[in-house]
């Protein structure tokens, strides 16, 4: 992964020097960010309401099962914040240079990941009570 640092530490050349995208573009890069960080707060609150449920879980299998559901949240909340700031910055660097826009690689995988872990875990807790 390139640092994100880079570009504004070397000088630039010539022919590297962007022109301002339209707006529409930059405002809907900008609104899948913010779709994303969205994403992100929910799974984070989704995490603190099942600590508040480690409380009150009866049985050693639930009060493992939440914290382990709990755990995923808050790291696939971490993770799709921190690629979300990525890919926003590479698209945005990318419209500004009429280049190609990146594919969107990591996000949607982690989510679908982290949900699916999420309902196998919830499921194997339903099987066992």
């Amino acid at each position: 992964m390139v640092a994100l640092w880079t570009r504004r530490d070397k000088p630039i050349a010539p022919d590297d020097l962007s022109t301002e995208p339209d707006y529409r573009f930059t405002l809907a890069n900008e609104r899948t960010f913010l779709a994303w960080i969205r994403t992100a707060m929910t799974l984070l609150a989704a995490s603190i309401v099942l600590g508040e449920f480690l409380r009150s879980a009866d049985g050693h299998t639930n009060q493992i099962a939440l914290r382990i559901i709990s755990i995923t949240c808050v790291l696939t909340a971490t993770t799709l914040a921190l690629n979300a700031y990525v890919r926003w910055d590479r698209v945005q660097h990318a419209m500004s240079r009429d280049q190609p826009l990146p594919r969107p690689a990591n996000l949607m995988r982690i989510t679908v990941a982290s949900l699916c872990l999420i309902a196998v875990i919830c499921v194997v807790v339903a099987a066992r009570t």
